[in-house]
């Protein structure tokens, strides 16, 4: 018989602005530490010397994680240039350097190479797996892991400002799976500077933003008292999926994964959503042809 999971049945989200040198991890499981709650995960790891949005889900909110990471998220991030890294950011050890430095016209000629739909070569610090094992993993081990070209959808990338002839801050928006230490890495080749990233803070993901709505500055001295009220509902995380709307009577059939009869809904057919009952989150899924076939079930209780 399987062991129960110890802690409270606590659903909902945790929107942090993470400090530079703690992980992803580590915030996570300190706040489910604190809050005392069976089950929590967050969306897109943020590297140790990255700062900016967490979206940390507790519960039935982790069905929804997916969702929000497979989302578009706004990165601001500084490149040095001059100098390549082993990890492609400051805290990798330099392994070659360049003398030159582009200036403001360079490198916006350069940037629409890297906006749109496109390659990108995962840097040999990530936690993409190479037969079996994590890239970091074998990089620490002073190996050089061969690492395929994947997709990635980057929306916008701008130029913010030139500060200095060493330093440019840009601004992306991208889909899931992108570097910003790749983009880094290979706009200094590019560029024939060199270069890797500085600093970098994710602004917003998905349906969340550090720029509305509680956001907890994290603080190694955090009680469980100062989380709770930063706590958001179920329904935060799916603002940016539809909803279909259903009556009481197709709540019973929703709980046990059976299709049901939809009210109203903003949803096109064949689009993911979301379904309700008297607006209470039930299930996530499919709408078609009037009816909402369910994927996950929330169990919410009563």
């Amino acid at each position: 018989m399987a062991r129960r999971k110890k802690g409270r049945d606590l659903s909902g989200w945790l929107i942090v602005d993470k400090p530079a040198g703690l992980t992803s991890a580590t915030i996570v499981n300190k706040a489910r530490w604190l809050l005392d709650a069976k089950k929590a995960g967050h969306a897109g790891t943020l590297d140790p010397s990255a700062t900016g949005l967490l979206v940390v889900a507790f519960g039935e909110a982790t069905k929804v994680l997916p969702y929000v990471t497979d989302a578009l998220k706004e990165y601001e991030f500084t490149i040095r240039w001059g100098a390549a890294t082993t990890t492609d950011d400051a805290d990798g050890e330099v392994t070659a350097t360049a003398p030159a430095r582009p200036d403001r016209a360079a490198i916006e000629s350069a940037l629409p190479a890297f906006r749109g739909d496109i390659l990108q070569v995962p840097p040999a610090f990530s936690a993409v797996k190479v037969d079996g094992e994590r890239a970091y993993a074998l990089a620490r081990d002073g190996e050089t892991p061969e690492l395929a070209a994947r997709p990635l959808h980057v929306a916008e990338l701008e130029l913010l400002d030139c500060p200095d002839a060493d330093t440019a801050r840009l601004r992306m928006i991208c889909g899931k799976g992108g570097y910003v230490r790749a983009i880094a890495r290979d706009l200094g080749q590019v560029l024939g500077c060199l270069g890797h990233v500085l600093t970098l803070r994710r602004t917003w993901s998905g349906p969340f933003t550090l720029a509305r709505g509680p956001v907890l500055r994290w603080s190694d001295d955090l009680t469980r008292e100062d989380l709770e009220p930063m706590l958001l509902a179920l329904e935060a995380g799916l603002a940016d999926l539809p909803q279909c709307r259903c009556d009481p009577a197709a709540a019973g059939r929703l709980a046990n994964g059976n299709d049901a009869a939809v009210l109203s809904t903003d949803a096109d057919n064949g689009e993911e959503a979301w379904a309700s009952v008297a607006g209470r989150p039930v299930a996530l899924g499919v709408y078609k042809f009037g009816m909402f076939s369910p994927s996950r079930v929330f169990n919410l209780g009563a």
